[in-house]
């Protein structure tokens, strides 16, 4: 799968974490917008519809899982990979419910990000010739 032809939006209102995963998959290969709440988000999303949004789930303004259930509602084949942290896999959980493809804890592995965002366009991409 080539990697350039991705669509991911990150997510967080921690600028410095998301812009350094921006850059960490830019030297990768993957291109990635960032945004930093909740509303630009959504924003963004309408303005060009990404495959993946990694998002986080605690942020000011409009919350992570609130900005999942807009995103699924809206554009249901979007997938939503959801960071959580301080050691709480409840919000995750919730996610999972409300549609997020997965999640993952902070601090993030790389390696295994780019492996969940693959998995989710798979899933997306096979979704969409299935006709769900």
């Amino acid at each position: 799968m080539n990697t350039k032809d991705w669509k991911i939006l990150l997510v967080d209102d921690e600028h410095e974490f998301i812009t350094t995963l921006a850059e960490r998959l830019d030297l990768r290969g993957i291109p990635a917008r960032v945004v930093f709440d909740g509303e630009s988000a959504l924003e963004a999303i309408a303005a060009d519809e990404p495959q993946v949004v990694v998002l986080d789930v605690l942020m000011p303004g409009i919350k992570g899982l609130e900005v999942l259930e807009r995103v699924k509602r809206s554009n249901p084949h979007v997938q939503v990979l959801l960071l959580t942290g301080h050691g709480s896999t409840r919000d995750g959980i919730e996610g999972m419910r409300l549609g997020a493809y997965d999640y993952m804890m902070k601090p993030l592995n790389i390696d295994t990000l780019i492996e969940k965002m693959e998995s989710a366009i798979d899933y997306a991409r096979k979704s969409a010739k299935a006709g769900q």
